[in-house]
């Protein structure tokens, strides 16, 4: 982690006396530390225990302007790789998520284009709060990342969530968010992504539906990893019970109708679509207003063909690079190479769902991917992360190749 650097701000709760232990970790382990505190941190550590261990200046008053040629509170945050908070008080997250700015680290962070990291610390009625639960929520949509607090003896005497997590694992949370950034190299930086997630839903009548066993994880996976990659991403997800990506747009779907006008209306301003949804083929004729009562032994019910968004993307495809998938139980190379050429589309990922670690629900997958220049590659059982790095790295071969044909 040598040169590596960190903006530790430091907020007013019990827990200041763990962030020396933190700023000590982390120098120890390579990385180069500036604290800025808020003025009730200084009420419970001095400014000097950070100073004498990161061996840098302690910042704290937003009208301390030591270097005229610079705006002390934007020189700052332009200064680290990483940003991280910790403790971070209740008072602070609520700043930062209604845009207030009212000290050096409530100003600072609003000027902040670097990553962010909160590492919370507070009364577990204070956690568990609506106001503050909403605010974290909000915060975690804006992209930042969050340290979760450990259960515990709190401060003030209770016993619940709350506690600040332990330096060593803070530390440790942070190298692996370097670690991660190494690894993934942002070559979809500036690309606009579309991805669709998860299955949809065809209503039968006020309490039923018709839909599958899709939960979306392929799909959320892949958006995590393209916006971890540069990439601006938009999500279109059918039902799920799945947490949201950072840093990902999520727009909303139920039905196949609704998937598909989604898709058409964001497709025109992407560059690679990459289409992963379990989307229904059929739907209800008729959808009764009033829930349906059993009355015989038979019930029939009358379907007509949804809308196919693949196809339909096919035939508009201009410029974006267009993805999709095959989930087939038989006859697997032969299916997926049908449909890369009747939808005419660039890639199909292919997978047998009966495949032990490759059907829907699980956390790893199997698959083939087809390519329209005749390439096979198959690939070995992984985790659906993994498997989206090694999916954007052959779109991104293909999109290189495009590149160097038209040069």
């Amino acid at each position: 982690m040598e040169r590596k650097k960190i903006l530790l701000c430091v907020t007013g709760g019990i827990a200041v006396y763990k962030s020396v232990a933190l700023a000590s970790k982390l120098t120890q382990n390579g990385f180069q530390v500036k604290v800025m505190m808020s003025e009730n941190a200084t009420k419970f550590v001095t400014p000097l225990s950070f100073q004498a261990i990161s061996r840098n200046e302690v910042y704290i008053d937003t009208f301390d302007e030591k270097d005229p040629a610079k705006i002390a509170h934007i020189d700052l945050v332009d200064w680290p790789d990483l940003i991280l908070i910790a403790p971070a008080t209740a008072n602070i997250i609520g700043k930062l998520a209604n845009g207030i700015a009212d000290d050096l680290i409530s100003t600072s962070l609003l000027a902040a284009t670097k990553p962010i990291m909160i590492a919370p610390s507070m009364n577990v009625h204070m956690y568990e709060h609506p106001a503050v639960q909403k605010n974290m929520e909000t915060l975690k949509r804006y992209g930042y990342r969050f340290i979760e607090p450990n259960e515990g003896y709190l401060a003030c005497g209770y016993i619940g969530k709350g506690r600040l997590e332990e330096p060593e694992r803070i530390t440790e949370i942070v190298i692996d968010v370097f670690k991660e950034q190494d690894r993934y190299d942002h070559f979809l930086f500036g690309k606009k992504v579309l991805i669709t997630a998860g299955p949809t839903r065809e209503k039968l009548d006020p309490v039923r539906y018709i839909s599958n066993f899709s939960t979306g994880k392929m799909g959320y996976s892949l958006a995590k990893v393209a916006a971890s990659l540069g990439a601006d991403v938009t999500l279109i997800s059918g039902p799920v019970s799945l947490p949201e990506p950072d840093d990902v747009q999520i727009v909303k779907v139920e039905s196949a109708e609704e998937m598909f006008d989604a898709s058409v209306q964001y497709f025109d301003r992407t560059d690679i679509a990459i289409m992963t949804a379990a989307v229904a083929d059929y739907r209800p004729v008729n959808v009764a207003s009033k829930k349906l009562k059993k009355h015989d032994d038979l019930m029939t019910i009358q379907l007509e063909k949804t809308k196919d968004i693949l196809y339909e993307l096919g035939k508009r495809k201009k410029h974006q690079f267009v993805v999709g998938f095959a989930a087939e139980t038989d006859q697997l190379e032969e299916n997926a190479k049908k449909k890369l050429y009747k939808k005419n589309v660039d890639m199909i990922v292919g997978n047998n769902v009966l495949e032990a670690g490759a059907g829907f629900g699980t956390d790893t997958n199997i698959v083939t991917i087809f390519k329209r220049s005749g390439d096979r590659i198959p690939l070995p059982k992984m985790t659906k992360e993994e498997l989206s790095y090694r999916i954007l790295k052959e779109i991104e071969k293909e999109l290189k190749g495009e590149e160097n044909e038209n040069c």
